[in-house]
């Protein structure tokens, strides 16, 4: 399965593209900043970064999207940019029927270190690691692309290789699971009022 992890930004997004095989065997095929200049319009910018995604999606035709997924910010024009870069993303995918996953920064921790708090250079390296590369992939833009594409990838849900039972997941990922429950069920409250 071909995964394509998708770190929005409206200056710099992320782009990460991984395989996973038999017995989760990750491997590394690319990673790249798609990138819009600040001294264009708006509108400008968001066509860039588009037809960057557009792009990166012919030329390695996922499986599957992994995008993560925008939470508040405390600065509004970051998080807009962000949302409108994760729903060009989503459109881009939806218009080749790829399925897409989003996953939350806290999650993508938790996938690859153990740790959802984790530092972004713990990330990083876990990310060099599990992907057996000779550096760290930089700007860090590109490496939480891959690691969002690496959590699309080890998620319990739907990852199980035919013939594995829960019980062959790692720690990790039994501790994704459980809070993957939890977030839903407050997501799930939340909506109910309670």
């Amino acid at each position: 399965m071909i995964i394509l992890g998708v770190d929005p930004g409206l200056t710099r997004c992320g782009v990460g593209v991984i395989e996973a095989g038999a017995h989760r065997r990750l491997s590394f095929i690319h990673v790249d900043v798609v990138r819009s200049s600040p001294d264009v319009s708006q509108d400008l910018r968001l066509l860039a970064i588009y037809n960057g995604l557009v792009s990166k999606i012919e030329a390695y035709a996922p499986d599957a999207v992994s995008i993560e997924r925008v939470f508040a910010q405390s600065n509004r024009n970051t998080v807009l940019g962000t949302a409108q870069a994760a729903g060009l993303a989503m459109l881009a995918a939806a218009q080749r029927n790829i399925p897409v996953a989003l996953h939350t920064p806290t999650e993508a921790k938790l996938a690859i270190t153990g740790n959802g708090q984790a530092q972004k250079i713990q990330v990083e390296r876990m990310v060099t690691r599990i992907l057996n590369l000779n550096r760290m992939p930089t700007p860090a833009d590109a490496a939480d692309a891959l690691a969002l594409a690496i959590c699309h990838a080890l998620r319990p849900a739907g990852a199980l290789q035919g013939g594995e039972r829960e019980e062959h997941l790692t720690a990790a990922q039994r501790q994704w699971a459980e809070a993957s429950k939890k977030a839903t069920k407050r997501r799930f409250n939340a909506d109910r009022g309670m």
